[in-house]
């Protein structure tokens, strides 16, 4: 069973130190086989906000852990205890995946977990995170950063995001799904999967592409440009392109490929559908496209995401759906974030002939070849 360890000590925020605990400590109803196994660990009782907690053990055993969750920091001016810091460092340095909630990436960078990674923080605290810890590289416009065995979340609600994504990378998105439902939440209010840049779902609310998200969503099967959710969204081009990167942080096709991919693991995980089904029905066109676009993004073949997550949802089919061809030169896990500058916001169709905005994995056989 997968052990998370909670580090607590005095200063710490409730909120986030609460939401952790409900999300790896509770397991969803309909969800099958083990959860989590959850651990407090502190230097003895301690005092969160107005509350007095009582650890189940010492920060010795945070080492112990397989995850590891530092929740946000109340007082970022006053340096963290040394006990945490170091308790923190040793579990990293024995294996552990390290997470931060909110300001809890004060703590991190005062291990030197940061050093040389992209992170994030409350937006409220980037500056001060970049200035007191210059090694590291924070990215004040996301809602979390996933560096692979070490995460950070930004401030408050983002540290849900976080959570859910540790969900969605042990035991699947279908699980994550069910987990958010009972928390009432929403599942994909990230965007930031093991290896992309975050693009955000947001919840409808009072901004221009409010009613332009769900229209999209229920799409997904269909050719879209650009021009296409400009139309609907009743503006120009260049202005969805605008109120996108205001909205998202991202460009309008950057963030439909990821809608794409997502409802792609959805499929992989709940249908017997074959490779070739599944990229007719999220737009892709082609197998081809939906297999060099699903390594990219989440790091790894459609097929090898199956075998992986399947099984926590229903029994593995007894035969179609495999994928046989994801291993081309260009599908070999390569990670997305690691591309350069011009990743993550670039929009993958701007290399395609002409560069007119359309969507790379809209047009089946025809696009089926176009690389970034």
């Amino acid at each position: 069973m997968h052990t998370v360890a909670l580090a607590v000590t005095d200063g710490m925020l409730h909120f986030e130190l609460s939401l952790a605990h409900e999300v790896f400590g509770t397991r969803p109803d309909g969800v099958a086989g083990p959860w989590y196994r959850l651990m407090l660990c502190g230097p003895g009782a301690v005092r969160i906000g107005r509350f007095l907690l009582e650890p189940d053990h010492g920060l010795d055993r945070l080492r112990h852990a397989d995850t590891v969750i530092v929740p946000g920091w109340a007082d970022v001016d006053v340096d963290p205890p040394a006990d945490l810091v170091d308790a923190v460092r040793e579990a990293h340095e024995a294996g552990a995946r390290v997470a931060s909630l909110c300001t809890g990436a004060f703590v991190l960078a005062a291990a030197g977990l940061l050093d040389g990674r992209r992170a994030t923080t409350h937006w409220a605290h980037t500056r001060d995170l970049a200035a007191r810890h210059p090694r590291v590289e924070v990215d004040p416009d996301v809602l979390y950063v996933d560096e692979g065995n070490v995460l950070t979340s930004a401030g408050k609600a983002a540290a849900m995001d976080l959570c859910l994504h540790l969900v969605r990378l042990d035991h699947g998105s279908s699980t994550a799904n069910t987990a958010a439902r009972r928390l009432v939440v929403p599942p994909h209010r990230d965007g930031g999967q093991a290896q992309f840049v975050t693009t955000p779902v947001p919840a409808p609310d009072n901004h221009p592409l409010a009613e332009l998200f769900p229209w999209v969503i229920e799409r997904l099967d269909r050719p879209l440009t650009v021009e296409d959710l400009a139309r609907r969204a009743r503006m120009s081009s260049r202005n969805l392109n605008r109120h996108f990167r205001s909205v998202t942080g991202t460009t309008p096709l950057q963030w439909l490929l990821t809608q794409r991919i997502r409802h792609a693991q959805e499929l992989l995980e709940t249908t017997d559908d074959g490779v070739d089904t599944i990229a007719a029905a999220t737009g892709m066109g082609t197998a081809t496209t939906l297999r060099r676009h699903f390594n990219r993004t989440v790091g790894v073949p459609p097929d090898t995401y199956r075998r992986t997550f399947r099984s926590r949802t229903r029994p593995a089919p007894g035969g179609g759906g495999t994928d046989s061809a994801a291993h081309g030169p260009d599908d070999g896990g390569t990670d997305s974030a690691a591309h350069g500058p011009d990743d993550g916001g670039t929009d993958p169709a701007a290399h395609r002939s002409g560069g007119h905005g359309t969507d790379p994995a809209a047009h089946g056989p025809a696009g089926s070849s176009s690389n970034r």
